[in-house]
């Protein structure tokens, strides 16, 4: 190869067998331009989603969207209250169901587990309950708590139309039986209106 084409711009003097030589292809300076600034816009980014605790990100967006979504539904559903008849309807009643699944994993699913089969609270899909006789039982242990705050008392953390939900969830779960915890406390009557005439089905177990 001639000294003019070795020494040409786009030749970088390094060879090769003979034979080969280096040439110098440099980028484009748009697409140089494009890596520089998608650099720059991912380190603000990080900064700002980092600093404003995740809020900015897709995820902060998803969940903001879902809030939303969810109080357009409360706003639609009027008022529904935590009586035995309301509950048992509302247990079967799938979309409303998707409703109390999110409260569900949003704020008990750290101690139930997601499906509700426990982990630190008890199992949720058996038929068996430390304290709950009735369904509208359910919603109290919710509201109030139980085992000087072992389970907490969301009553004042959660909307009634929220609890009045995530009890409806509650209550529909029981009976699939998914492998969890052992069974914890007496098994009791299936699920009725009638909360008044419910009573345990067999005497309380020994555990």
């Amino acid at each position: 190869m001639s000294t003019s084409n070795r020494s040409s711009p786009n030749v970088t003097g390094h060879r090769y067998d003979d034979d080969i030589e280096e040439y110098d292809n440099p980028l484009p300076g748009w697409w140089s331009w494009i890596f520089a600034v998608s650099i720059i816009f991912s380190a603000v980014y990080f900064f700002f989603t980092t600093m404003l605790g995740a809020q900015a990100s897709p995820e902060g967006f998803y969940d903001r969207e879902v809030t939303a979504d969810v109080e357009r539904q409360f706003a639609m559903m009027g008022d529904i209250k935590s009586d035995p008849a309301s509950l048992l309807k509302l247990s079967g009643d799938e979309k409303l169901l998707k409703v109390g699944h999110s409260i569900f994993v949003s704020n008990c699913a750290a101690c139930h587990n997601v499906n509700g089969a426990g982990l630190t609270g008890p199992d949720l899909t058996d038929d068996v309950y430390l304290h709950v006789r009735t369904i509208e039982d359910i919603a109290d242990v919710v509201t109030t708590g139980r085992n000087n705050g072992a389970m907490p008392a969301w009553g004042n953390r959660l909307q009634p139309k929220e609890v009045t939900l995530v009890s409806a969830y509650v209550a529909s779960l029981r009976g699939t039986h998914l492998a969890g915890r052992p069974p914890e406390g007496p098994p009791i009557a299936p699920w009725s209106a009638d909360a008044a005439n419910a009573a345990p089905a067999t005497a309380p177990a020994n555990k």
